[in-house]
């Protein structure tokens, strides 16, 4: 029933994967759609820009060409002058420039710098639009009186709306990433009280029957009548075991402290512990490339480490191969130890979950060996624990590494 119940919470979790994705995705096709929406807003407002040039253009061809007596008033107020958003360049065809509108110039600088600010506007402009000729003829002879040229660019208006969506979408990435990861922050918090609050209650429904062990262990030694003293003995190793598991549990939620200890006998006691209660078809190998290496570990958390991995590493074999603990000193203050053995091995499309909660090859079993392997090497020492190798059906190595 307990296994059906993590099971169903596994799929929960995965649910809002799955939702987390649906709204990923359907993000992005607003964002997508608003982009393209406004882009053919801007199409519509460059092709209005460049229809008021054109008149704009026309105006000025027009007044070339008529008679200057003639009342033009209504063309410079109406249409030319009316251009007061649009830069514009009006260039002679030697390339000289005959006059310009918004264009912003100091007109406090010299007149070469303001004509060279107009010239690196000009060549903006050139890149941006081809330029509208203008070529007023006379009327009477129909020849072409001069040629001229427009130039022109977007207005500060339609440049602010080219650029706007980018700016929104972006605002809108950096508050959505803020908020994202302080969904992560706030579950992951909800997630560690959890897992303290169920390490300490697991740690005190264990202090009872502990000592009611205990009492009875001690009356046995005392009975004359019981002859077979190794059984009382092993007894009293698994009651300190359990001892040792109460203080991991009673550990996990709270800074542990960390010791200097040597790796190796600390290895040994969790190894002669293990070979007696695990099958015999399985040998265990504990080798230091160079005795006495110590590092800075929490003894009871540390031990438990060593237990899940050689346990899941017992499960990965189906009871008979070799377990092999190779221990070397690194560079840099850095202490690793390799857990190899001759199981089955990982697929490599699942070794990124190994150390995902509910991640099991087992058909029985939470899952959550690795996970909590995981969370005392890296939270609580500091360290890194990976899968450095594995081949299917021809064993994983697990490396652990810690701060000397």
């Amino acid at each position: 029933m307990a296994q059906s119940t993590f099971q169903s919470g596994l799929d929960f979790s995965q649910d809002k994967s799955n939702l987390k994705w649906f709204v990923l995705i359907f993000s992005i096709v607003i964002s997508v759609g608003s982009i393209l929406y406004t882009n053919i807003l801007i199409d519509q407002l460059k092709a209005r820009e460049e229809r008021q040039i054109r008149l704009y253009a026309k105006a000025l061809e027009y007044t070339i060409r008529e008679n200057i007596d003639k009342d033009l008033s209504f063309i410079t107020e109406e249409i030319v002058f009316q251009n007061n958003s649009i830069p514009t360049i009006l260039v002679s065809e030697n390339g000289s420039i005959q006059g310009h509108r918004n264009v912003d110039v100091d007109s406090s600088l010299s007149v070469p710098r303001q004509n060279q600010l107009i010239y690196d506007e000009l060549e903006k402009m050139q890149e941006a639009y081809e330029p509208i000729e203008i070529a007023p003829r006379d009327q009477e002879t129909n020849e072409i009186i001069s040629v001229s040229y427009v130039y022109y660019r977007n207005s500060f208006l339609l440049t602010q709306l080219t650029y706007y969506p980018y700016i929104q979408l972006s605002v809108i990435a950096i508050f959505g990433f803020i908020a994202y990861m302080a969904f992560n922050y706030s579950k992951a918090a909800e997630q560690n009280r959890v897992w303290v609050g169920l390490a300490k209650e697991t740690a005190h429904q264990l202090g009872t029957p502990i000592s009611s062990l205990m009492a009875w262990v001690e009356y046995f030694k005392e009975e004359a009548s019981l002859k077979d003293k190794e059984l009382i003995g092993e007894l009293d190793k698994d009651i300190q075991k359990l001892q040792v598991i109460t203080e991991r549990f009673s550990n996990i939620g709270s800074a542990p402290a960390l010791k200097e200890v040597k790796i190796e006998e600390l290895i040994n006691s969790v190894i002669d512990y293990l070979r007696s209660r695990i099958s015999p078809k399985v040998n265990i190998e504990v080798e230091s490339l160079t005795q006495g290496i110590t590092a800075q570990v929490n003894a009871p958390l540390f031990e438990w480490v060593i237990e899940n991995l050689c346990k899941n590493a017992v499960d990965a074999m189906n009871g008979a191969g070799t377990i092999k603990i190779f221990i070397l000193k690194g560079n840099e203050g850095k202490v690793f130890i390799d857990i190899s053995d001759t199981g089955k091995g990982i697929p490599k499309s699942k070794l990124k979950q190994v150390f995902n909660p509910g991640f099991t090859t087992k058909k029985r079993g939470w899952g959550l060996g690795l996970t909590l392997a995981k969370r005392i090497i890296e939270k609580y020492h500091q360290g890194k624990i990976f899968v450095k190798s594995s081949d299917e059906n021809g064993g994983t190595t697990f490396r652990i590494s810690l701060w000397a």
